[in-house]
């Protein structure tokens, strides 16, 4: 089965189904923010689930276990961006505690706990816990989760760490990332405070992880190779790709996007060629090489295919200038999938 021909028929309709579930389940949240927050962030991000989706391709028999797991976690973060960015708080003792929730969902055997604490909102009915159960359940099951445990939780903490400093009151915004940054350095001394940022923003190390755990591919040495080629080049890539597009809606939420801090439009798209290339020699290294190039370029299709990229200003240039180094396959996704968008429009 080709690529696309499995996203189409089989991860994309299992996305959907597992989504229309968890619609239905925060439709029932009681309490209304909540309850808003839960089902805007599933109306708005449901492409996160279908891109990270891609991964249970490379599974074989338990390609359903996998996607359950990805639209499970993905749904978690979702959530929990949309508690911080647009909802009733910027304490990052709150922001703190929500991300916990990510730590016990990539955690069996954790206790449930009050992931509300310190915000006046509080009964979702259960459905964080519920998303973290079905992820918690999914890794149960796993007979090398021990080799990837030490990993996930170390995504997972730069990601929480990304989540809780960029959303706090504006002013404490940019150095507390920067503080960050420099303690941290020596893991990609490459990389600006906001690309190092960036690169921790993403989950597909963690479904690259959680998807090779489920075959029999996976051993220490492979999942470490897994970390090094997603973590800093694929992560960032795939953050900064996502800034780009949203770089109005920022602007017009007043939110921090990394895009703005490069120097010109020239330095920006310098940087983002050189993530692509760096991209490009990561993954060589790993095992199905081919299927990473291909998400790779995948990315950049998607995210470029997007609407929103109409509505910048001189996007033209960079979005040809990445299509072309990226390559054919990255120009057929492009096309594609902005296809399948006005097919699903029509219907």
């Amino acid at each position: 089965m080709s690529l696309l021909t499995g996203v189409y028929r089989r991860t994309y309709p299992e996305v959907n189904r597992e989504l229309d579930y968890w619609r239905e389940r925060a439709n029932k949240i009681p309490n209304k923010e909540l309850r808003s927050q839960a089902l805007a962030s599933m109306n708005a991000k449901r492409f996160h689930c279908q891109g990270g989706a891609v991964y249970a391709l490379i599974t074989g028999e338990n390609w359903r276990k996998v996607v359950q797991f990805i639209v499970a976690y993905q749904t978690i973060s979702d959530y929990l961006d949309n508690l911080c960015d647009r909802s009733t708080s910027l304490d990052p003792k709150d922001f703190t505690r929500l991300h916990e929730a990510m730590k016990d969902a990539l955690t069996p055997g954790n206790a449930l706990e009050d992931y509300y604490e310190y915000r006046e909102d509080q009964d979702d009915g259960g459905y964080l816990h519920e998303l973290i159960q079905t992820c918690q359940q999914v890794l149960a099951n796993l007979k090398q989760y021990h080799v990837i445990k030490p990993l996930l939780l170390s995504l997972e903490d730069k990601y929480a760490n990304l989540q809780i400093h960029k959303h706090v009151k504006q002013s404490e915004r940019v150095p507390r990332l920067k503080s960050w940054h420099e303690s941290n350095q020596s893991e990609a001394p490459e990389l600006t405070w906001y690309e190092y940022a960036a690169a921790s923003g993403s989950t597909l190390g963690v479904f690259c992880l959680v998807a090779y755990a489920h075959t029999d591919k996976m051993n220490p040495e492979l999942a470490n190779k897994i970390y090094d080629s997603y973590f800093p080049y694929m992560q960032g890539l795939h953050i900064l790709l996502d800034y780009f597009i949203d770089q109005k809606e920022d602007e017009i939420e007043g939110d921090l996007n990394f895009c703005t801090y490069y120097s010109s439009k020239e330095k920006l798209k310098e940087r983002f060629l050189y993530f692509i290339e760096q991209t490009d020699k990561a993954v060589q290294k790993l095992p199905d090489s081919d299927f990473h190039r291909m998400i790779h370029h995948g990315l950049v299709g998607l995210y470029l295919s997007d609407k929103k990229v109409n509505d910048l200003e001189d996007s033209y240039s960079i979005v040809k200038d990445l299509l072309s180094t990226s390559g054919r396959k990255a120009k057929f996704f492009h096309w594609n999938i902005r296809l399948y968008h006005k097919l699903e429009e029509i219907s």
